[in-house]
C-alpha cells in the first residue's frame, strides 16, 4: 500500500526530484556563477588614426579591417596597416549611415549601421558592396563564432542570426553577478567566449554564449592616459594568440595579454 501511494504521489507531482523511497531528495545544486578577474599587461603599442569614432575591428590575414562610426558621410570601412596605423584601403559606409559593428565570415564583411537597422555586405578582399541584411533593433557590436552571427544592440541581449539570411535563431541575456550587463558594444569571439566592450567604462566582459553568464572580466582603465573617448574595439590573432584593444578617437592601439588575479581566499 505505501508503495502504492508513493506511485501516486509521484503522478501528481513534477519531476524535480526522486520518488523512490529508498533514495534521498537531493536538491539541485545553484548554477554556478564564478567570474574570472583578470589584469592586463601592454605588450606591444601602435599608432592608431586619432581621427577614426572605432565601432568595429577585426584582425584577417596580418592587417587589422577597423570599422567607424560617425555622421555625415563619415563612417567607413577600411583596412590598416598594424605597424604604421596606415590606411592601407577604404570606403565610405552606403547613405550616410552610421556604421557600427563589424565581422568577417567567409569571403564577406559585414558592417551594422546604428539606428538604420541595415547591415552592409561587402567583398572581404575589394569592400565592393554585395548585398545587405536588415534587422529590427539597434545595431552596435557583431562578431562570429564560425557558423553563426553573434550581435549586440546596447542592451543585456547578445542576438545569434543566421549567416545566410540574418534571421534571428535565438537570444541570451548577459548576467553578471549583479544582474544583466547593459551597454554591451563591440565584440569578439575568443577561445569560445564572446568579448564584449561595456560601452562608457574600462571593462571587457568575457561571456559564455550558451547561458549569457559573464566568465571573465578585466579592467583597462589607465591604458592610455587622457582617454578622449571610450575604449572600443577588440580585435583577436588567433594565429599567434595576441589581443588587440583600441577606443574611439584613440591615438595608439595595443596588444595586451590578461594573467589571472589569485582568488584572495
Amino acid at each position: 500500500m505505501r508503495r502504492a501511494v508513493l506511485a501516486l504521489l509521484c503522478a501528481l507531482v513534477a519531476a524535480a526530484s526522486s520518488c523512490d523511497d529508498d533514495e534521498p531528495v537531493i536538491p539541485g545544486t545553484p548554477e554556478d556563477t564564478t567570474i574570472t578577474e583578470y589584469t592586463y599587461q601592454v605588450v606591444n603599442e601602435y599608432p592608431h588614426d586619432p581621427e577614426a569614432f572605432t565601432e568595429g575591428l577585426i584582425w584577417d590575414d596580418s592587417v587589422l579591417v577597423e570599422g567607424t562610426g560617425f555622421f555625415n558621410g563619415a563612417s567607413t570601412l577600411r583596412r590598416v596597416d598594424l605597424a604604421s596605423g596606415q590606411i592601407l584601403q577604404q570606403r565610405l559606409t552606403p547613405s550616410f549611415d552610421f556604421g557600427e559593428g563589424i565581422t568577417r565570415m567567409g569571403d564577406r564583411v559585414v558592417q551594422l549601421t546604428w539606428t538604420e537597422q541595415v547591415a552592409y555586405l561587402y567583398d572581404a578582399v575589394t569592400f565592393d558592396s554585395l548585398d545587405l541584411f536588415t534587422y529590427d533593433s539597434e545595431g552596435w557590436g557583431l562578431t562570429n563564432d564560425g557558423t553563426r552571427f553573434i550581435m549586440s544592440d546596447g542592451t543585456a541581449t547578445l542576438y545569434f542570426r543566421d549567416p545566410a539570411t540574418f534571421a534571428e535563431l535565438g537570444r541570451v541575456t548577459v548576467r553578471d553577478e549583479s544582474g544583466p550587463v547593459t551597454n554591451l558594444n563591440e565584440l569578439e569571439f575568443i577561445g569560445g567566449r564572446v568579448w564584449a566592450n561595456v560601452y562608457l567604462t574600462d571593462w571587457i566582459v568575457m561571456i559564455d554564449p550558451k547561458t549569457g553568464r559573464v566568465r571573465g572580466r578585466v579592467n583597462l582603465g589607465g591604458i592610455i592616459p587622457f582617454a578622449p573617448d571610450v575604449l572600443n574595439g577588440i580585435a583577436y590573432d588567433p594565429v599567434d594568440d595576441r589581443v588587440f584593444v583600441t577606443g574611439k578617437r584613440w591615438s595608439s592601439l595595443f596588444e595586451i595579454r590578461l594573467a589571472e588575479i589569485p582568488d584572495p581566499q
